[in-house]
């Protein structure tokens, strides 16, 4: 898939060059002309522009990595589980340390297929090293928090505490990128929630054993801290992505991020002797043997990378909005997988709760679809008054 994609890096300066011979033809008076074709080359370079040819595929191809990889991570987790798997240090591990498969498609445009002229990670700095750190050590925090809230308490509760997680979105994607608040994304916004919620209410029952009262808190807590660590990762990534013009940086930035979250879980896991349990847990308390045991753990690893890379993907060429409402979207998702894989019960509740969560994610869809079609409309508009403007400006000066 990102061996198709060609560097847009390149192509820009192949672009400065025509728009430098086209300034050629025109004089001073028509400077403002040359700006808005350079500016509409540009924003066809520019892989986030939805006037760009690659833009539709690579959303669809990164919707479908969040797709399959939450899907299938959210039925891994629960088998593991099920079978009597309970580390919460493996469960933190796999979802960050799976980073290795990103090489892949960062290193084989280049050296393997020779499709784009940029080297990996040539557009790196200092600054941008610093920031997929930082939020690398945030999302191995949110992972912590997360396992460990999931380990404590039963699936009502936590289905309930991480529903929130779409508000706290909405609010800091204001604060931090300034999204606009509009009648589609709150309803929503709304829709989801109150999915989430009723989903979280049928679930009432499903309680673990054995669960101290002093655990029930650290849990709740855990849970209350992943939601809102969550809902700031995802801004926060918009507003480092607005300064990445290419999908491949996008890769580069995440592999850091999860060097950077493994680094912290792996100190963790050797800390409290996670890996020696690891090792146990496979030979004497997971019920499916060893071999299913390793099966599972290397499978939560690549379906993992799977959901943040679409997660990343949908933030840089949506918004981090976007990207909170599908990975909302798909707990109902989650549900429906877990009726047809491990037969768990569909009532009415969870019938209006699946309603409610397409109901709205349709909504918001279609509300996407309209505004790029006004976007592309708009474009193409300045682009054709931009090429009658040039034309007459070349008219005018034949004739002088």
């Amino acid at each position: 898939m990102i061996t198709t994609v060609k560097n847009d890096c390149d192509d820009i300066e192949s672009i400065d060059q025509e728009s430098g011979e086209e300034s050629t033809h025109l004089d001073l008076s028509n400077s403002s002309i040359i700006n808005n074709k350079t500016m509409l080359h540009h924003l066809h370079a520019d892989q986030k522009s939805t006037i760009n040819k690659r833009y539709i595929p690579l959303l669809v191809i990164n919707y479908l990595f969040l797709f399959l990889g939450s899907l299938s991570s959210s039925l891994l987790s629960k088998y593991y589980f099920i079978h009597k798997g309970s580390s919460r240090w493996v469960s933190t591990w796999v979802q960050s340390s799976g980073f290795l498969l990103l090489i892949i498609p960062i290193f084989s445009p280049y050296y393997l297929f020779q499709s784009t002229k940029r080297k990996p990670f040539s557009d790196f700095n200092p600054k941008m090293l610093t920031l997929s750190v930082s939020i690398g050590v945030m999302l191995g925090v949110n992972n912590f928090f997360f396992s460990w809230g999931n380990s404590y308490l039963p699936v009502s509760t936590s289905a309930l505490l991480l529903s929130s997680n779409l508000v706290f979105n909405l609010v800091l994607s204001v604060i931090i990128v300034k999204q606009k608040v509009t009648f589609s994304n709150l309803n929503c916004v709304m829709l989801l929630t109150l999915s989430s919620i009723l989903l979280a209410l049928d679930s009432s029952h499903e309680k673990p054993n054995g669960v101290k009262k002093r655990e029930y808190f650290i849990g709740f807590f855990c849970t209350i801290g992943a939601g809102l660590l969550f809902a700031l990762y995802l801004p926060v990534m918009e507003k480092v992505y607005r300064e990445v013009y290419c999908y491949e940086m996008v890769m580069e930035m995440q592999v850091i991020m999860e060097i950077a979250a493994t680094v912290l879980a792996t100190a963790g896991m050797a800390w409290d002797g996670g890996f020696s349990e690891m090792k146990r847990e496979s030979e004497q308390v997971f019920d499916k043997g060893s071999r299913v045991y390793w099966v599972t753990v290397i499978g939560n690893v690549v379906t993992w990378q799977f959901c943040f890379m679409g997660t990343a993907g949908m933030v840089f060429l949506t918004s981090s909005l976007t990207g909170g409402i599908c990975m909302t979207a798909l707990l109902s998702m989650n549900v429906l997988g877990g009726v047809l894989v491990f037969r768990d019960e569909f009532g009415g509740i969870k019938a209006i709760s699946t309603v409610l969560c397409m109901w709205g994610f349709c909504s918001y869809v279609y509300g996407m679809y309209v505004k790029m079609l006004e976007e592309k409309g708009r474009m193409r508009n300045l682009n054709d008054s931009s090429t009658e403007m040039i034309y007459i400006g070349n008219h005018d000066d034949v004739n002088d």
